[in-house]
């Protein structure tokens, strides 16, 4: 899963899933560009979060889920039979809706993932120390937590903490980071900050954000995908889904007359 000369990060086919008996998505059919920030909105229960664990294939966690149609992320079928589930966890990072730092320092857990994945050839402590101040820095952390690296984790705020959980991923290199709600858990405040930081992140990474707040998926996204009942309405440009909806059960959401 190492290319990355491809337009798309992730694109599905015919994609449907069912938990047990009750199918959550039905023929999803999606191409999401490669270094944008992409949204998915809708009301509870149509899909978004089933979605975006799929792409990691965190539902098969389940016993009960089956899936048909394909996956595809940097032009690989992650469903193939030669593709190993530590190789597409690595390549596709997920942040999930509350911060779940370890109970270590600030430090180690920016190494963690990275230490896991190194092998035999470990890096020596200045090398390490490079890696953990690059992941702060791209989340707009270092500043902040530079004088404490051996402070444990939790002591964070919470905005802090969801920043961390980022910054975790980042040392293995993923092409794709998976946001679910990543900001449900934060006040105002916090909010922005992750924001600004996901705007930060923009080109270096494929960006996924599943968010109930139809304002941020405004502010801080590039492409919009609108999903009903398990099923992909719209994907177009932010701007043009929120401004101009080519369908009525999108423009219906949006003015807030259901869900």
């Amino acid at each position: 899963m190492a290319s990355q000369d491809v337009a798309y990060a992730i694109e599905t086919e015919a994609l449907n899933l069912w938990y047990g008996t009750f199918q959550a998505l039905f023929d999803i059919n999606l191409q999401i560009k490669q270094g944008r920030i992409t949204s998915m909105i809708g009301p509870s229960g149509c899909g978004k979060t089933t979605f975006l664990r799929s792409v990691n294939r965190i539902n098969e966690r389940l016993g009960y889920v089956r899936t048909t149609g394909s996956i595809e992320v940097l032009g690989h079928d992650i469903y193939g039979p030669d593709v190993e589930l530590v190789q597409i966890r690595k390549q596709v990072g997920m942040v999930f809706q509350r911060p779940n730092p370890l109970p270590l320092s600030i430090r180690k857990n920016v190494i963690f993932g990275y230490r896991l994945h190194e092998g035999p050839h470990r890096l020596g402590k200045a090398q390490r120390d490079e890696i953990v101040e690059g992941a702060l820095r791209q989340v707009l952390l270092w500043d902040e937590v530079k004088d404490r690296l051996n402070r444990p984790a939790i002591e964070l705020s919470l905005e802090e903490q969801q920043k961390l959980c980022i910054a975790r991923l980042l040392p293995v290199k993923p092409a794709v980071l998976l946001m679910d709600e990543p900001c449900s858990a934060l006040d105002p405040k916090g909010t922005e900050a992750v924001e600004e930081m996901i705007w930060e992140l923009r080109g270096r990474y494929t960006i996924l954000i599943v968010t109930h707040n139809m304002a941020q998926a405004r502010r801080a996204s590039e492409e919009c995908i609108f999903m009903l009942l398990g099923k992909v309405i719209e994907h177009t440009p932010t701007g043009e889904l929120f401004v101009t909806p080519q369908n009525r059960e999108t423009a219906d959401y949006i003015e807030g007359r259901y869900g």
